[in-house]
């Protein structure tokens, strides 16, 4: 880097830092102006200095974070127990074993084989070839994550485009929107998911996420298909014509080796029932919510470090993204003082003022609020502050609209989720292209308005047949007392007590 470029960016960076704390300042005393009291008016403020971080000053974030904190605890706005306590070690751990599991799957040759299983099919076509990265990559999302899924979906799509000499970006843009709307699908599929089925009253489990969350999200994916069908056609039809004649020449699509894929297959098929069958275990043994869930993949995890003992290391250093875990610690944290000031409390009333209880406008709203802010921000910052109000508001389709919303909003812009940057760097890396601003925008903003609507539309039938709070909270110590009188007396007064605060947080929710 040249004197002059030097300059140039410490200017800059000059400019961004005046910007960051500018914005933030005038939050505070807009905070101030609506009779915030001090502690209210420094969380908003410092909550909304680390968003602002996060589009001005990526690599950055966790530094402006630590400071963040250290700004909360010295002003006594956060304390050493609540810091502790809103950190959400459970959701970290949970990401800590899923890493490590995916690291250990990588090794066995799991994805090569799936890859390698999607270039030997035979008469594959353009419009067969988008189907798949999309569905796939929406599958794999739902099974593993949407990082995971979209490496894999791109080295797919990378070793067709390399074969057939045809340019890969749009390839690439549809296995990332299609990764985007299926990790909407499951718990497992964003780390949004797990926040949200972890901080919801009571806790939400997988099962909850398969019966009402899922179904939605296969409606998108095949309209989102469809909508990049016509929208990248030319691309496609291109894309037929050279897969048919490389086919004539009696040519494959890349070189072929055997993988021996089996152990990773068990291993992976082995996690998801583990965790689809978590409530179940849960109430059989009975354990506290998603206990099994968190626990889950770290013991399996934790198996498969002692299988491959001379690996283990590596999984827990190299696999594990120490970095994103550490951020998404201090954001917990940043946003758990929201709700500890009872910032979180104002804005459902503000919620309440302006949309009343009527949730034909509270959903749209929460689904809208969330897909605009995901688009520019990361998505786990707005659920990380979100989740309290929707809480407060009692409704528990709020918690699928802010699901969606935030997932599928990642699809508008090409900074909007995790996945998208990792494709695009990928992308950058190999082919030294970009993707402009404007052209990911046309169709990510179609995709995204469209899908949301779906989900809207999806949310807004599901809705009454959805349990209030109350009753799946009913539901749950209903079950927890059948179990419990197969037990010990002196573990039924444990449970009982364990169980007393959540009852006390849901007086005067119900379910409209």
């Amino acid at each position: 880097m040249t004197d002059s470029e030097i300059k140039k960016a410490k200017i800059k960076n000059a400019v961004y830092l005046l910007i960051m704390l500018s914005v933030s300042g005038m939050v505070g005393l807009l905070a101030h102006f609506l009779e915030f009291d001090r502690q209210q008016a420094m969380s908003c403020s410092i909550f909304i200095m680390i968003i602002m971080a996060t589009l001005l000053f990526w690599q950055f974030r966790l530094a402006i974070a630590f400071v963040g904190i250290g700004v909360l605890m010295g002003t006594n706005v956060l304390t050493l127990p609540t810091f502790i306590r809103e950190c959400k070690i459970d959701v970290i751990l949970f990401l800590v074993g899923m890493m490590v599991t995916v690291g250990v799957l990588k090794e066995l040759g799991l994805f090569t084989w799936i890859i390698q299983s999607v270039i030997t099919i035979p008469h594959i076509t353009g419009t067969t070839f988008v189907i798949i990265i999309a569905g796939l990559g929406a599958f794999m999302a739902c099974a593993v994550d949407e990082v995971t899924s979209i490496v894999f979906i791109a080295t797919l799509v990378f070793q067709v485009c390399d074969t057939l000499k045809i340019r890969p970006t749009p390839f690439i843009i549809v296995g990332v929107l299609g990764t985007n709307v299926g990790s909407s699908g499951t718990m497992l599929g964003n780390p949004v998911g797990i926040l949200i089925g972890q901080k919801a009253t009571p806790p939400l489990s997988f099962v909850d996420f398969i019966t009402w969350s899922f179904p939605i999200m296969l409606v998108t994916l095949t309209v989102t298909i469809l909508i990049l069908l016509y929208w990248f056609r030319k691309d496609i039809k291109m894309l037929s014509e050279r897969l048919n004649a490389r086919r004539q020449l009696g040519l494959g699509l890349g070189p072929l080796v055997k993988v021996p894929y089996k152990s990773g297959l068990a291993v992976l098929i082995g996690m998801i029932t583990f965790i689809a069958l978590h409530h179940y275990i849960e109430l059989k043994l009975g354990l506290a919510p998603n206990t099994v869930l968190i626990v889950a993949p770290l013991v399996i995890a934790g198996l498969l470090m002692l299988w491959r003992h001379e690996r283990a290391r590596h999984y827990i250093e190299a696999d594990v993204e120490w970095w994103t875990l550490l951020f998404f610690m201090m954001l917990f944290a940043v946003a758990g003082t929201l709700e500890e000031t009872h910032v979180s409390t104002r804005i459902a009333g503000y919620f309440q003022q302006a949309f009343g209880d009527k949730l034909s406008l509270l959903i749209p709203a929460v689904i809208g609020i969330s897909a605009v802010g995901s688009a520019f921000v990361d998505n786990i910052v707005f659920v990380a502050a979100f989740m309290p109000v929707v809480n407060k508001l009692g409704h528990t389709s709020l918690l699928w609209a802010l699901l969606h919303g935030a997932c599928l909003g990642g699809n508008i812009t090409m900074i909007g989720s995790t996945a998208n940057i990792v494709a695009l760097g990928m992308l950058e890396k190999r082919y030294r292209t970009h993707i402009y601003f404007f052209e990911w925008l046309k169709v990510g903003a179609v995709v995204g308005v469209v899908s949301c609507l779906i989900a809207w539309g999806g949310i807004a039938i599901l809705s009454p047949y959805m349990p209030s709070q109350n009753e799946r909270h009913t539901a749950r110590q209903t079950a927890t007392e059948n179990t419990e009188v197969l037990k010990p007396q002196s573990t039924q007064s444990s449970q009982s007590n364990n169980s007393l605060p959540a009852t006390e947080n849901l007086e005067g929710s119900e379910e409209k």
